[in-house]
């Protein structure tokens, strides 16, 4: 008979490739530009469409898990996400990356609704299920940052199509412990899946991000992204509506209806956003400003990555002593003095102070995670634990997907206001390089040396501007949040120990 702590093992191995691609690509962004001449769009496409696919399907994957077991949904999506890999694995353009990204997203939609629902299940004991959520929340948050560093490593001997043909040998090793050591289940639940209804939310999500990005892209004058924006909100609409009058809602209104829960999401939700964003900017500055080399960018962010990992674990006990409320503001407040701080150092010349910051950050936003996790697993009932873990995955997945859209347009919005490109550049290579950081790296390689080197000044001043604004506006956001956190979030005694 197999132990709840050999299933926490399998579920580790389950959910680290799934949060690792999340972020792998950030550090072969500027190979993906050059190699598959990938535009800026593209690229927050090829990253983004991952967490924003996997944001829709969460919550109809988790009713399919209640239904048929977190076993079986473990299985399918292990497999899926395995072929999918591949797929992406030999991309000839973007457009087939960005397809491979969606499929592989798909696969993942299975995957993170079934290791919350093993967690839920098969750690029924308030501590030691506090224990697992915060090796669960260290995984997600610690396998997110460590993206970069794993793509990093494997770019510096292999071709950018090795940081998905690693997904395939840890797939079968995940399929073999999940046949061996995870128990079968019986059905708890007969709701209904509503795909429908998460393919409506998708199309709106898809469609209000794809008009944000094309509407605030330097040069554009069509109307048509309006047209998609307006479509993108009615569609919206009419999902709220369907939440609210169906039979058979989405969203299990009797969770959603739970103020922890709602507290829960929207604390995990602008928590992510804010950590995955931070690590975009780093990690294109660190290259394409900083000329580091992939290994060195991910090397450099490793101090962020260890702290969350150090900080998962560490935050259970502090919530079962201390409550939700009081870990999850003591973390938001730790990230947002980080950020401000961040906002004014200098990556290079201040390596000590930035990787101070670092650390305080990747523990504060590990903490304010955990504390949302806490939230959402807790009030949920054993038997929606599927659900519950799908709301869960959905606001990190959203706040993933968010976080690359929102930093990486308003990146390249404040670059685009900002940068003076010298006198007599041709005219095809002032349009490119006045639309983002990687689009002039791009376009220098047609001017002679000097010219490339006025051209690169250039834009390496107006990215450290769009760093600045970038992040002060995320510490702002986050101090919002601490205050919202404090008046929203329901004093739960029952997490304390007197």
């Amino acid at each position: 008979m197999q132990t709840k702590w050999n299933i926490l093992v399998v579920v580790i191995f389950m959910y680290l490739p799934v949060s690792i691609d999340a972020t792998i690509l950030y550090v072969a962004a500027p190979l993906l530009s050059i190699q598959l001449q990938a535009t800026h769009n593209q690229l927050l496409w090829i990253m983004d469409i991952y967490p924003l696919i996997m944001a829709a399907l969460l919550l109809p994957m988790g009713a399919l898990g209640d239904r048929i077991g977190y076993k079986k949904l473990a299985v399918y999506g292990s497999a899926l996400f395995g072929l999918a890999s591949l797929a992406a694995a030999f991309a000839a353009s973007p457009a087939w990356l960005i397809a491979a990204r969606a499929l592989l997203a798909v696969g993942a939609s299975m995957i993170l609704p079934a290791t919350l629902a093993a967690v839920r299940r098969n750690f029924p004991e308030e501590r030691d299920r506090n224990l697992a959520l915060g090796v669960w929340t260290a995984i997600g948050t610690g396998g997110a940052l460590a993206g970069p560093l794993v793509g990093g490593a494997l770019l510096t001997s292999f071709y950018w199509g090795s940081v998905f043909l690693i997904n395939v040998p840890v797939v079968l090793i995940v399929l073999v412990l999940i046949s061996r050591m995870m128990p079968d289940e019986k059905s708890h639940s007969h709701s209904p899946i509503n795909l429908n209804q998460a393919l409506l939310l998708m199309s709106a999500i898809l469609l209000l991000i794809y008009s944000a990005k094309t509407l605030l892209h330097a040069g554009n004058t069509s109307i048509l992204p309006v047209y998609f924006f307006l479509v993108g909100i009615v569609l919206l609409a009419g999902f709220v509506t369907l939440q609210i009058f169906s039979a058979s809602p989405l969203l299990d209104r009797g969770l959603i209806a739970q103020r922890n829960i709602i507290a829960g999401v929207i604390l995990a939700m602008i928590s992510m956003i804010t950590l995955v964003g931070f690590e975009l900017v780093i990690s294109q500055e660190l290259q394409f400003v900083h000329n580091f080399t992939p290994v060195k960018a991910g090397m450099y962010m490793l101090p962020l990555m260890l702290a969350s990992c150090v900080a998962g674990p560490l935050a259970a006990p502090l919530i079962t002593r201390f409550g939700i409320r009081p870990v999850a503001i003591t973390g938001l407040a730790a990230s947002a003095l980080s950020l401000y701080a961040l906002s004014g150092t200098d990556f290079v010349s201040q390596r000590g102070t930035a990787w101070t910051w670092m650390i305080l950050l990747g523990a504060g936003d590990t903490l304010a995670l955990m504390a949302s996790s806490s939230a959402i697993m807790t009030a949920a009932p054993a038997s929606k634990a599927g659900s519950a873990g799908s709301i869960e995955g959905m606001s990190y997945e959203l706040g993933t997907g968010f976080g690359i859209t929102l930093f990486g347009t308003v990146l390249a919005a404040v670059y685009s206001s900002n940068v003076r490109l010298p006198a007599g550049l041709p005219d095809e290579v002032s349009s490119s390089a006045a639309a983002s950081f990687s689009e002039a790296v791009e376009a220098s390689r047609l001017l002679d040396l000097t010219s490339r080197e006025q051209l690169l000044s250039a834009a390496s001043a107006a990215f450290m501007r769009s760093h600045s604004v970038t992040l002060e506006a995320a510490s702002l956001l986050l101090a919002l949040l601490m205050l919202l956190t404090f008046f929203i979030f329901k004093p739960d005694r029952a997490m304390r120990r007197d």
